[in-house]
C-alpha cells in the first residue's frame, strides 16, 4: 500500500540522516582543534554510539520489517550480532546522554572543584564505565543467559527470560533515568537559586535626596557612589545565569527527548515477559523505531545550543569546496 511505502522511506531516511548527521559531528570534532577538551569528548562518544545504530543497527531492523511477518530470515549467527549490537549501542548511547547531563551539573555547581584536569579525568572514565556496562548487559546473553533466536519461528530478538529483562532494563534505561530526571531537579534549583539572589542583592542608587546632601559634604564620594550604581545596576542577566539558563534549557530539552523516545519500549520490554502479555507486533515495531530516532535527535539538540559547531561546520564546507 502506499501508506507503507511512506512508512518504509521515512525509515530509509531517518537511517540515512542519522548516519550522516552523527558523522558529521564526529568529522567536526576530529578536524576543530579547539573540540579536543571536555565536554566534547563526551558528545564524540555519543555519536559514536548514534552513528552504530545507524550503521549496524537500523538496516538490519529495516530488513526485518521488510519481511513477511516480520521474520528473521538471516540465520542464528546474523541474529545474535544484530541482538548484541543493538543493546551495546543503544544502552551507550543512553548513558552517554547521561554522562553528559552529569557534566553539566558539576560545571555549574561545583565550578571551584570541577576543574578543567579533575573535569576530563572523570569525562573518561564516565566513558569508560558507559562502554563497559553497555558490552556486560549486551553479552550476557551470548554467554547463556536466555535465548534470543527461534528457528522454529523465525524470530530474532532480545531475551525474554524475566531475570534478564530486570537486569538488562534496569541497567540499560531505569536507572540512567533516574539519574538524569535528579540531574535536571538540581540544575533548575541551582539556577533559581541563583537568579533569586541576585535580585536580593541588586545594587540600588542612592534617592536624589540622599545624593543631594551627600554632595554638600563631599562630592568626590558622591562621584564614587553613583558610579558604582552605574557600574554594577543591572536590570539584564549575568553571564553565569545566562550559562546556567542555557545549560538548563539543553539539558531538559536533551532528557525530554530522550524520555519521550524511549520510555514507551522499555515500558512494553519490561512488562511483556513478566505478564506474558501479547502486544501487536506493530506497536512493537513503532516503540523501537521510535527509540531509534533518539540517535538522530542528539546530534541536532547539541548543535542546537552551540554556535561554535554550526560555525565549524561552515567552515568544514568551505574547506571542503
Amino acid at each position: 500500500s502506499i501508506f507503507t511505502v511512506l512508512i518504509l522511506t521515512l525509515l530509509v531516511l531517518l537511517t540515512v540522516a542519522t548516519f550522516l548527521w552523527n558523522l558529521l559531528v564526529l568529522a567536526t570534532i576530529l578536524r576543530v582543534k579547539a573540540f579536543h577538551r571536555v565536554p566534547h569528548n563526551l558528545v564524540a562518544s555519543t555519536a559514536v554510539s548514534d552513528v552504530l545504530v545507524a550503521a549496524l543497527v537500523m538496516p538490519l531492523s529495516l530488513v526485518k520489517e521488510l519481511s513477511a511477518g516480520r521474520r528473521w530470515r538471516l540465520g542464528r549467527e546474523l541474529c545474535l550480532v544484530w541482538v548484541c549490537f543493538d543493546v551495546l549501542c543503544c544502552t551507550a548511547s543512553i548513558w552517554n546522554v547521561t554522562a553528559i547531563a552529569l557534566d553539566r551539573y558539576w560545571s555549574i555547581t561545583r565550578q571551584l572543584q570541577y576543574t578543567l584536569l579533575a573535569r576530563r579525568r572523570i569525562s573518561n572514565v564516565m566513558i569508560a564505565l558507559t562502554w563497559l556496562l553497555s558490552a556486560a548487559i549486551s553479552l550476557a546473553p551470548l554467554l547463556g543467559w536466555g535465548e534470543t533466536y527461534s528457528p522454529e519461528q523465525e524470530r530474532c530478538q532480545v531475551s525474554q527470560d524475566p531475570s534478564y529483562t530486570i537486569v538488562s532494563t534496569g541497567g540499560a534505561f531505569y536507572l540512567p533515568l533516574c539519574v538524569v530526571l535528579f540531574v535536571y531537579w538540581k540544575i533548575y534549583k541551582a539556577s533559581k537559586f541563583h537568579m533569586g539572589g541576585r535580585r536580593r542583592n541588586a545594587v540600588v542608587p542612592l534617592p536624589e535626596a540622599a545624593q543631594v546632601k551627600e554632595a554638600s559634604q563631599e562630592p568626590q564620594m558622591v562621584f564614587t557612589a553613583r558610579r558604582a550604581a552605574i557600574t554594577f545596576q543591572t536590570d539584564g542577566e549575568t553571564w553565569r545565569e545566562q550559562k546556567e539558563k542555557k545549560a538548563a534549557l539543553m539539558v531538559g530539552i536533551l532528557i525530554g527527548v530522550f524520555v519521550l523516545c524511549w520510555i514507551p519500549f522499555f515500558i512494553t520490554e519490561l512488562i511483556s515477559p513478566l505478564c506474558s502479555c501479547n502486544i501487536p507486533p506493530v506497536w512493537k515495531s513503532i516503540f523501537l523505531w521510535l527509540g531509534y530516532s533518539n540517535s538522530f535527535f542528539n546530534p541536532l539538540i547539541y548543535t542546537a545550543f552551540n554556535k561554535n559547531y554550526n560555525n565549524a561546520f561552515k567552515n568544514l564546507f568551505v574547506k571542503q569546496r
